[in-house]
């Protein structure tokens, strides 16, 4: 009998990482990646003094809390996510230094002097959820929007898609976007 000897076939593998290679990058390539959502806003510059929480009188300073509850404080009073729009509103075009000639304000002691001294304080517990807080910010949002909406229509007689760059700066100039965020702090 004749010894039949069987070699153990073998396979190129020299090109599979090559392969491998090529299959990564079209993936990478073909693949769509979803943008995070998020909040747009512009940060504010550096405080030039360091010290930029002193100044702010308490009248000019509209403090709203979030409880681990998801209830909405604003001066300590709970109030319904549909109210935060028009107490913003309110408080920031109230005119109380009667200073400003395109205020509507009611020119309330206790609420802003002026739309560019009015700051909005937001506070949240670690419990809050998430899109409690997005919807508070969404609704001063509005509030702002709004003010400048009516500011643009009285000034310039258009809409806010009809302004150019230099009369958008005057609108935020008039009723600036001050909201400060205070941190949350955990136990």
């Amino acid at each position: 009998m004749k010894s039949i000897r069987k070699h153990s076939a073998t396979v190129n593998a020299g090109s599979m990482a090559d392969i491998a290679f090529l299959l990564l990058i079209f993936f990478l390539v073909t693949t769509t990646i979803s943008a995070d959502k998020g909040i747009l806003r512009q940060l504010p510059d550096d405080c030039p003094t360091n010290d930029c929480s002193k100044g702010t009188n308490e009248r000019n300073l509209l403090r709203i809390n979030l409880n681990s509850n998801d209830e909405i404080f604003v001066k300590n009073e709970i109030v319904k996510l549909e109210d935060i729009q028009q107490i913003v509103k309110a408080f920031v075009d109230n005119n109380g230094l009667s200073n400003c000639d395109y205020c509507n304000g009611e020119k309330l002691s206790k609420s802003s002097d002026h739309p560019s001294k009015a700051v909005i304080s937001l506070s949240h517990n670690a419990l809050t959820k998430y899109h409690v807080f997005i919807s508070v910010q969404d609704e001063i949002t509005k509030a702002f929007y709004d003010l400048r909406a009516r500011y643009i229509k009285e000034t310039f007689n258009k809409s806010p898609e009809q302004i150019t760059d230099a009369e958008l700066k005057i609108v935020k100039k008039a009723y600036p976007f001050i909201v400060s965020e205070v941190m949350v702090k955990r136990n």
